[in-house]
């Protein structure tokens, strides 16, 4: 299964999900990400929370939708905002869509504490949403089980 995280710039909490996904999946359970608007690079500020936590970044990029043409994902969650009124890429089809709204902590202004203090928030909320996703029985859910399931997610 391949869950795919969306957000406008790709660049910080669609990456931060692919990561922490990748980090706790399950064998045969992957996540993507892209932007609906990539910015073509990586907040370093995400990649030093993921390394902080013990988690890999190694082939993490900012890339648009059209990366997943040829191998579409099974779900898409949208992770900001911006990219939740946004239609999905015809090509992502059937797949099961569900919204996880973060704050954007590149946008946080403060001191470096602060700063921080908001990615490792976004990344304590990733993770716990994460964990709730990755515990589900997914292959005996419906697909409408696990739309509301996702649904729920997105809420805690």
């Amino acid at each position: 299964m391949k869950v795919l995280f969306m957000c406008t710039h790709n660049s910080c909490r669609s990456i931060l999900s692919e990561a922490v996904f990748n980090h706790l999946a399950p064998a045969g359970m992957e996540a993507v990400s892209s932007g609906s608007f990539p910015s073509g690079k990586v907040n370093p500020k995400a990649l030093n929370t993921l390394q902080a936590a013990g988690i890999g970044i190694e082939g993490l990029a900012s890339k648009a939708s059209d990366a997943f043409e040829g191998s579409p994902p099974d779900i898409v969650i949208t992770v900001c905002d911006r990219a939740a009124g946004e239609a999905c890429p015809i090509f992502f089809g059937p797949a099961l869509k569900a919204h996880w709204g973060l704050a954007d902590p590149s946008e946080v202004s403060g001191s470096e504490e602060e700063i921080n203090a908001a990615f490792q928030a976004t990344l304590a909320k990733i993770d716990q949403r994460i964990r709730a996703f990755t515990s589900l029985p997914v292959g005996k859910m419906s697909v409408d089980e696990l739309k509301a399931a996702l649904v729920h997610i997105g809420t805690l």
